[in-house]
C-alpha cells in the first residue's frame, strides 16, 4: 500500500520485478506493464485531488494461467481513464493540448484494461498476455 508519494512508486516496480524473476515472466510483458503502472500511478499522484499525501493506493499482482493481472486501487476522486478522449497524435507539437499522453501510453501498453468504481475507490485492472518476447 502506498501513500500518495512519488518516492514510493519504485516499491511497486521492485515488486513486479521480483514476481517476474521468480516466475520467469516474458521481459516484453513486464516492461509494458512497468510503463502502464508508472503512468497510472503518476496520474493518481499528480491529479488525485488531494492537497497532500492523504490517500492510499493499493497495487495487487495476480499471475493467471496466460496473463499477468495488475489491479491498482485508489481513493482519489472518481476518474475513469477509459472515458478519456483519445489524443490526436497527428497534430503538430505546438497544436497538441497538454495532458492525455499518459493514458494513451497505458492503453497501448496493456492487452486488456478495465475500470470500475467500488464504493469510494477507483479500481483499474491491467492485463498482459504472457507471450514470450
Amino acid at each position: 500500500m502506498l501513500h500518495y508519494q512519488a518516492s514510493d512508486v519504485p516499491l511497486v516496480h521492485d515488486a513486479l520485478d521480483e514476481l517476474a524473476t521468480r516466475h520467469r515472466l516474458p521481459a516484453r510483458c513486464v516492461a509494458r506493464l512497468h510503463l502502464a503502472i508508472e503512468e497510472h500511478l503518476a496520474n493518481i499522484i499528480a491529479h488525485g485531488g488531494y492537497p497532500g499525501p492523504t490517500g492510499t493506493i493499493t497495487v495487487r499482482f495476480e499471475l493467471e494461467p496466460d496473463a499477468l493481472r495488475v489491479e491498482i486501487e485508489d481513493d482519489a476522486g472518481p476518474f475513469n481513464p477509459l472515458d478519456a478522449p483519445a489524443v490526436d497524435t497527428s497534430l503538430p507539437l505546438e497544436q497538441k493540448p497538454l495532458g492525455g499522453l499518459g493514458i494513451l501510453l497505458i492503453r497501448k501498453s496493456v492487452d486488456e484494461l478495465e475500470y470500475r468504481r467500488s464504493g469510494n475507490r477507483n479500481v483499474l485492472v491491467m492485463k498482459n498476455r504472457l507471450i514470450a518476447s
